[in-house]
């Protein structure tokens, strides 16, 4: 059984309740992949594998079915204390290359923060299983919005969620990569 997807598609959502689970409920809710079976996994981009919309990728699932995610989720009942969620895409030019995907959640920093760190993540850790140096300064052309590493382009992108946790409840920011086979 050949289980490489061939599609992924990207998602995030918050949840806010007085119970920690049923705000972790409420963000999948949020995300809409709370009718699944998620199955945790870790962090291939597959070859040949291509990033589509939640849209389509929700159109190709059942309810109840075991799907795999990459998922990045932080909770806390901290009045006002800032949280976020964000899964990192390091995607190679040349797609029969494997890229990377890293899954990253904070306190204190905003959304534009955590994805752009989720991105560099992505990033070094794909370069790290390559073998590869990589300096962070000079491997990013921030013309051409790409990576260098090893002698390939790679692009990065991500989807993070950010929220402020109110007096009295529970807050769960997620953020997940939905792996279709």
């Amino acid at each position: 059984m050949n289980l490489v997807p061939k599609a992924i598609f990207l998602t995030r959502g918050v949840g806010y309740h007085k119970d920690r689970l049923t705000s972790f409920e409420e963000a999948l809710r949020k995300a809409e992949i709370a009718r699944f079976n998620l199955v945790n996994v870790s962090s291939i981009f597959p070859p040949h594998c291509r990033v589509i919309s939640k849209e389509k990728g929700l159109e190709k699932l059942q309810s109840g079915q075991i799907v795999f995610t990459v998922m990045a989720r932080i909770d806390c009942n901290e009045f006002r204390r800032l949280l976020s969620a964000s899964i990192g895409l390091a995607i190679p030019q040349d797609r029969s290359q494997h890229g990377y995907l890293s899954e990253y959640h904070t306190h204190g920093k905003k959304e534009q923060e955590t994805g752009d760190y989720a991105e560099d993540l992505a990033a070094s850790m794909l370069a790290t299983t390559m073998g590869v140096d990589i300096d962070m300064d000079k491997s990013w052309n921030e013309r051409k919005e790409l990576w260098k590493l090893g002698g390939k382009f790679y692009r990065t992108q991500n989807v993070t969620q950010a929220a402020v946790c109110p007096n009295g409840l529970w807050a769960t920011a997620l953020a997940a990569a939905v792996l279709i086979l």
